[in-house]
């Protein structure tokens, strides 16, 4: 009798020179999408700040922005039907899809012999972070639109508060003083306040230099929560909190034209930068690009913001495909000696209360307006 043999899930890395069938196969595609989708949820920060909606079927789906109501006292025998003004307005926000995110790698099988080291699942990993980077870039992009937007709510005497922007100072060297962010948070959290956004859900989204330069103050401006200590104020993962507002760090905001940080100007290069950070990950231009469905906004458009500040309702980002894996197999793989690892997802984001945007900025005058033809995206 033949001896059944059992196949460990942690051993499958070493089988990609082999076609695996059957529940082999599947065990070999869990493993890698396990570890794309823990590269993914490792390294996104707003999926689970903002409201996330799964899209079943159709391309685009719809959020309804209700704005306020009054109230009356009742005259006695007259019928209630309703406030004779119509309250509440409401308005129809519609987030499209974008195309397929994919990100990609071809694995080649004499690779994989030679090398002494596992590399189907760091790249795996790598395709979770491009897709991560993605997704965050998009959504922030979202809010600094909305924080220029007036409120899709604009009936007679039933007006909605709109976003709102923030001085943080007139030059690039002011984002990145301690003081005047604390003040710019202050004056956030005041409008906020006064435009009636909820305090539950509220934050903040600066590049790495201006939390560490906050981490460094925090012995004379009272922020840090007193139960975190040692290395947890650097995680950047909300410890720090101002106004109430929990504050993040991340290198996909848009800053001053670039994703998280820009060099040459307030702050030097570290040098050896690559191509991925600095002068060479000026944002791609957003608004009616290719693949692109919603209106993300010009590369000039983002020249001298500096941080975000919101609340959940902010925006929406709608998936119709969560992030997955999908690897070669079969006749593919024997007739290319290798296997393509394929990460996807498909998405799209934008603004959808405005007055829950808050965008920091650094010059002369806000940034203007784009996309702003609500609820369409033009």
């Amino acid at each position: 009798m033949a001896q059944q043999s059992s196949v460990n899930p942690a051993q499958l890395v070493n089988l990609g020179q082999q076609n695996l069938a059957g529940d082999k196969r599947a065990l070999y595609l869990k493993l890698f999408s396990g570890e794309m989708f823990k590269g993914f949820q490792h390294n996104t920060i707003a999926r689970d700040l903002v409201t996330k909606r799964t899209l079943k079927n159709g391309k685009s789906l719809q959020f309804i922005y209700t704005g306020r109501m009054t109230s009356e006292f009742h005259t006695p025998g007259n019928s209630i039907l309703g406030n004779t003004d119509g309250a509440p307005p409401v308005a129809e926000k519609t987030i499209t899809i974008d195309d397929l995110l994919i990100s990609s790698a071809f694995v080649y099988e004499l690779d994989e012999t030679l090398a002494h080291y596992e590399l189907r699942g760091e790249i795996s990993k790598k395709i979770g972070y491009a897709l991560a980077e993605k997704y965050d870039r998009l959504i922030f992009r979202a809010i600094a639109k909305g924080a220029r937007i007036a409120s899709p709510v604009s009936a007679t005497n039933f007006a909605e508060p709109g976003g709102t922007q923030v001085a943080v100072g007139t030059a690039e060297a002011d984002a990145y003083n301690s003081a005047k962010l604390i003040g710019a948070f202050y004056d956030a959290a005041a409008a906020l306040d006064e435009k009636g956004v909820s305090t539950d859900g509220r934050v903040a989204v600066l590049n790495p230099r201006q939390y560490y330069e906050l981490i460094q103050a925090v012995g004379s401006n009272g922020l840090v929560n007193r139960d975190a200590q040692g290395t947890a104020l650097q995680s950047g993962q909300g410890i720090i909190e101002i106004a109430g507002i929990k504050i993040y760090k991340s290198m996909n905001i848009p800053f001053f034209g670039n994703y998280g940080v820009k060099y040459g100007g307030a702050v030097t290069t570290p040098g050896n930068t690559g191509d991925f950070i600095g002068s060479d990950t000026a944002l791609e231009d957003g608004g009616g690009v290719a693949g692109m469905n919603n209106n993300y906004g010009e590369q000039n458009s983002f020249d001298t913001t500096c941080g975000l500040v919101f609340q959940r309702e902010a925006a929406g980002v709608v998936e119709a495909i969560g992030p997955q894996v999908q690897v070669t197999s079969g006749d593919v793989s024997v007739l290319y000696q290798g296997d393509v690892i394929l990460g996807r997802m498909a998405m799209g984001a934008d603004f959808l209360n405005p007055a829950a945007c808050v965008e920091l900025y650094a010059g002369s005058s806000a940034p203007a307006a784009f996309g702003a033809t609500y609820p369409a995206n033009a």
